[in-house]
């Protein structure tokens, strides 16, 4: 069974210590594909090395992270239209609002937003979306942006059921949908390392700490 990875930031400092061992670890259980998501432009030589190293396992995205929309927002977004032009990325991500932490530059998240679905309905690219407590923020973009070109899956959705159902309800507008969904669980698995800590429960099992993608591995078997 081949296990993706899809969406771990596997660049950053917090792996630096053993970046290489929680790699081949991966590779040994079989977790041989890694989709690694921007933030923003200091990590992009980084997500490059990286991708470089591990040409038959790193996939990486392009994109401006939401919590990182500031004041050089313009600046941010070109560099981003710049290395599309440069490199090869599978995904526009993760890009979104986030309202967990900061509401400052709502509306700068809001125009890069739209900006970025923009620039991955033209090269023909998936998003990634993060949505932390900002779905009524999101959803009248998608709606807004939604044709046959945009495609793509929600991240670190923090909404209602009913919420969820809204933006399943986008993929049925559509050919190609926004929802990925697998077809018997009906959601997919990712890890954010190295951020998000989440507690996962598996049957009788619970998970408050998940170090990386061996343990992404061993969450998605037990399910």
């Amino acid at each position: 069974m081949q296990i993706t990875d899809t969406h771990n930031h596997l660049y950053v400092e917090a792996f630096d210590k053993d970046r290489s061992e929680v790699i081949r670890r991966a590779l040994e259980k079989g977790i041989d594909r890694f989709f690694l998501p921007a933030i923003d432009s200091t990590f992009t030589a980084s997500m490059l090395a990286l991708q470089k190293q591990y040409p038959d396992h790193v996939f990486l995205m392009a994109g401006l992270h939401p919590t990182h929309v500031k004041e050089n927002m313009e600046e941010e977004l070109a560099h981003v239209a710049e290395n599309l032009k440069k490199h090869t990325y599978y995904a526009i991500g993760e890009i979104g609002i986030d309202l967990y932490w900061d509401d400052t530059f709502i509306k700068e998240q809001r125009l890069a937003f739209r900006r970025q679905i923009q620039m991955a309905k033209e090269y023909g690219l998936p998003i990634v979306i993060h949505s932390r407590e900002s779905f009524d923020e999101i959803i009248p973009i998608l709606r807004e942006e939604a044709d046959e070109k945009l495609r793509g899956i929600f991240h670190c959705f923090t909404g209602t059921y009913e919420q969820a159902q809204t933006a399943i309800g986008l993929q049925h507008a559509h050919n190609r949908g926004l929802i990925h969904r697998d077809p018997e669980s009906g959601t997919i698995g990712d890890r954010d390392g190295a951020f998000l800590e989440p507690k996962v429960v598996l049957k009788d099992l619970v998970t408050k700490r998940i170090e990386g993608p061996v343990e992404l591995q061993h969450r998605l078997v037990l399910q």
